[in-house]
């Protein structure tokens, strides 16, 4: 097995390289359950994979860290997935953030989605002149009800 590879006996899986910066690894790879905790496995490492991951780039059913992809994710930086918290860019069914982009969409700047909730909003029935400038800023072109 390759070096920092732990057997799941069944339970899950575990890899964790052997690099690392201070306590975390650069990649860390897991899933299941632990043997002795009986406990969900949680990665963390620089880059963390599992069903729970924490880490700077963090990809998991539940995800947290300064960029993450989840089915919950919760990140400082951008996060994309159903349930989308962050600080930063957030992306998802339901997002939330400082720029928020989903079905339902919350916004501290700017919120886009089908149902849209923030200062400077685009959705279904409604665009802000501040979400049309960001749009057209940023992606170049705006929708057609925003002209």
């Amino acid at each position: 097995m390759p070096s920092g590879w732990y057997g799941g006996y069944g339970w899950g899986f575990e890899y964790a390289s052997s690099q690392r910066i201070g306590d975390w690894p650069i990649v860390h790879v897991c899933s299941g359950v632990d043997p002795i905790t009986m406990r969900p496995r949680v990665a963390k490492g620089v880059i963390a994979i599992g069903n729970i991951a924490v880490g700077v780039l963090a990809i998991g059913g539940i995800a947290c860290g300064l960029v993450t992809l989840g089915g919950v994710s919760l990140g400082l930086l951008f996060a994309l997935g159903g349930l989308a918290i962050g600080v930063g860019l957030s992306m998802g069914g339901v997002a939330v953030g400082s720029i928020a982009v989903g079905g339902v969409a919350a916004g501290l700047v700017y919120a886009i989605g089908g149902a849209a909730f923030g200062p400077a909003i685009l959705d279904a029935r409604r665009c802000d002149e501040a979400a049309r400038v960001f749009l057209q800023r940023w992606f170049g072109t705006v929708p057609v009800n925003c002209r």
